[in-house]
């Protein structure tokens, strides 16, 4: 992981699938764990998606927090 990797989960959306456009920090838990199951895609948005899920799955999406935009 590199620092501005944590940037990237609060500008970077999904390009495809159920939720395209949606922000990778904003994707819900069950389907950051079905990739976890069925596999994460090569490149760059896999890597991000990989580590969505661990921070997820050890609660610390508030971590976050501080990275993302004032709305």
């Amino acid at each position: 992981m590199q620092p501005e990797d944590l940037q990237l989960l609060v500008t970077r959306t999904m390009p495809f699938g159920k939720h395209q456009g949606c922000l990778i920090a904003d994707l819900p838990g069950n389907y950051l764990n079905w990739f976890a199951r069925a596999g994460f895609p090569k490149g760059e948005i896999g890597r991000l998606l990989q580590l969505m899920h661990e921070i997820d799955h050890n609660g610390l999406s508030d971590l976050l927090k501080p990275l993302r935009n004032p709305r």
